[in-house]
């Protein structure tokens, strides 16, 4: 498993699919994986600090983890079929639970947990970037510190 970092959400175009991309720790590969709008918003809303007023669906399980107390100790994307990733919840207990990524990435941005990536999955589905490449990774974070959350409504 190699850790991976949060870089934020987009919407794909022309397609106007939001997507979450992932960034390996200790490497060049990026992992790009298309998930829902309310996923997207989620995601954002949890980089960007936003507290709603009345927890949301990944705030609950935030809160629902702690009143039994336990925690998040990993979030593991475990792999890619045809297209569709799959991962898993790992906590304290020993309990494993399957997830989207999705769901799993939007679960430990709120809880601060480490996300790790298969190497199969990498190998599949990452992409390289090479370090010429960068400034167009850097044009990227800088769309990622201007989206907001209703860039991602389906309207």
């Amino acid at each position: 498993m190699r850790e991976v970092d949060v870089m934020g959400v987009r919407v794909e175009m022309p397609s106007n699919q939001p997507l979450v991309l992932l960034r390996e720790v200790a490497g060049e590969r990026y992992l790009p994986i298309w998930i829902g709008a309310v996923e997207a918003t989620a995601i954002a809303f949890a980089q960007q600090g936003v507290v709603p007023p009345r927890p949301l669906t990944h705030d609950l399980m935030k809160d629902v983890i702690g009143a039994l107390d336990a925690e998040l100790r990993e979030v593991q994307i475990t792999e890619v079929r045809e297209g569709v990733f799959f991962a898993n919840l790992v906590f304290s207990t020993g309990a494993e639970v399957s997830a989207r990524p999705s769901d799993s990435i939007a679960l430990a941005l709120r809880t601060g947990t480490r996300i790790v990536c298969a190497e199969a999955v990498l190998d599949e589905a990452g992409l390289a970037v090479p370090a010429e490449q960068e400034d167009e990774v850097e044009r990227f974070r800088e769309f990622l510190d201007h989206v907001t959350p209703e860039d991602f409504d389906a309207h």
